[in-house]
């Protein structure tokens, strides 16, 4: 049975999916402004194990990941300038051509880290429709109220608004005083639909009362979640940074409207530092996976260093770590050479590796690095290495292919020359292996070749 740490109860449950045996899950997916960065991506990699973990416990994953391509302003708090216009100001193109760039941008990034593919990825902009029906139906329910700037839901008459987050209101209202809007009833009130201001410049709007305006940034998530998984789902993800005020603001707005419940179970990973620091572009301390590349590393380094650690616990980030956790990879990887060097395709004969003790570590509440440290400790078999592709998804397999017939023969080559002790020519052999990425032990079984990186 799995259990899994649920912010609704704050306790771990054993999960039960609402339908048998079909699992729903949302996943809050990028504001496509600009390229992700380590910080942002590490949410994915945990979400994928979970994913992964329910389709070995015996469950079908029917999953959303959604693209915000429209109405994410810079401040949570309905203001400032719309995170998409801001880039395309910045780089002269279209809003549209920002949000298909690095949409395109976070895809890469998402299928280089060997991460499931989503069910369905929604774009914001294809359910504005079902966003203007949702705006509708608050208003007919008595939820929302008109400003000059838009349309806000009226956090006062959802009862239960503060709970999720523990929210004090009162304290919240006592912090606002100096710059809280005068028009907004709450100081937590948020917009549902912004109208595009006189002279303001806003490339995507569509017309609602009227006027010209856009989605408020939570509407998109409650709108993708009705109309594509239907209410209510099992289990909602997202980062920690969402529990004050998108996701409160997404409960609030969809079982007003809907009178359902929104999930069943939230998850929420914690943030990555770097050197202590949050991470952001005044500190200089933003790094995407092409910054990684330049490094030596690749994607599937950076994710074998996100599983050490656990989704729930604040990580600081270094890259003399992810050096170890690369050399952890490699080390793996090498094991796998030489399994398919054994006669028995066995990496050693001592403890062995157990399915249902990985399974067992990934089912209480997503323990990755419980199993990583069991992967360590045991002797695994080639289909061992295929169960742990499945698991953990560092495609350890497929990038430590068998021995080609060109690399069997330049090692039985090598092996020739050692023995006639041409060891000018056994040397040259070895030099070109090493080009290739290639290194000879010679063991008193016969030569072994491993990867150097």
């Amino acid at each position: 049975m799995i259990k899994l740490y649920n912010q609704l109860t704050k306790s771990l449950d054993e999960f039960q999916p609402i339908e048998k045996d079909n699992v729903k899950i949302y996943t809050c997916g990028p504001t496509v402004y600009s390229y992700a960065h380590i910080g942002n991506l590490t949410s994915y990699i945990y979400w994928d194990f979970l994913v992964r973990t329910l389709e070995l416990s015996g469950f079908k994953v029917n999953r959303v990941l959604n693209l915000t391509d429209v109405g994410h302003l810079a401040s949570d708090a309905d203001e400032g300038e719309d995170k998409l216009e801001k880039g395309a100001k910045k780089e002269g193109k279209t809003v549209w051509e920002i949000a298909d760039f690095y949409g395109a941008a976070f895809l890469r990034d998402f299928r280089s880290l060997n991460l499931v593919e989503p069910t369905k990825i929604a774009r914001a902009t294809d359910y504005i429709d079902e966003d203007i029906k949702l705006v509708n139906l608050l208003t007919e329910k008595g939820y929302t109220y008109e400003t000059s700037d838009g349309i806000y839901f009226d956090t006062s008459k959802f009862k239960t608004y503060a709970d999720f987050a523990k929210l004090d209101l009162d304290q919240m209202r006592a912090g606002a005083r100096v710059k809280f809007n005068s028009e907004k009833k709450n100081v937590s009130d948020f917009a549902v639909w912004k109208f595009v201001k006189p002279g303001e410049d806003h490339a995507m709007q569509w017309e609602y009362l009227g006027r010209p305006g856009y989605p408020g940034w939570h509407l998109e998530c409650s709108t993708i979640i009705k109309t594509v998984l239907g209410l209510p789902i099992d289990i909602h993800t997202g980062g920690i940074d969402h529990i004050p005020v998108h996701h409160t603001n997404e409960i609030a707005q969809t079982e007003a409207a809907f009178d359902a419940k929104l999930a069943n179970y939230w998850l929420h990973c914690n943030f990555i530092t770097i050197d202590g620091e949050k991470i952001s572009k005044s500190l200089g301390n933003i790094f995407t996976l092409d910054d990684l590349k330049e490094r030596g590393f690749t994607p599937l380094d950076f994710k074998m260093w996100v599983l050490q650690g656990h989704y729930r616990g604040e990580r600081n980030f270094s890259f003399d770590d992810l050096a170890a956790a690369k050399t952890r990879r490699l080390n793996w990887r090498n094991r796998i050479a030489l399994a398919y060097q054994s006669k028995d395709f066995s990496d050693c004969s001592e403890k062995k590796f157990s399915e249902i003790e990985a399974l067992k570590s990934a089912s209480n509440n997503l323990n990755s690095s419980e199993i990583l440290a069991q992967i360590d400790n045991t002797c695994l078999k080639l289909e061992d290495w295929d169960y742990i592709d499945r698991l953990l998804g560092l495609d350890l397999l497929n990038s430590t292919p068998d021995r080609t017939a060109e690399l069997a023969d330049k090692i039985e080559a090598r092996e020739e020359a050692r023995k006639a002790k041409d060891f000018a020519t056994a040397d040259k052999i070895r030099d070109e292996l090493v080009k290739d990425n290639i290194t000879i032990l010679d063991t008193a079984d016969g030569p072994r070749w491993q990867y150097l990186s």
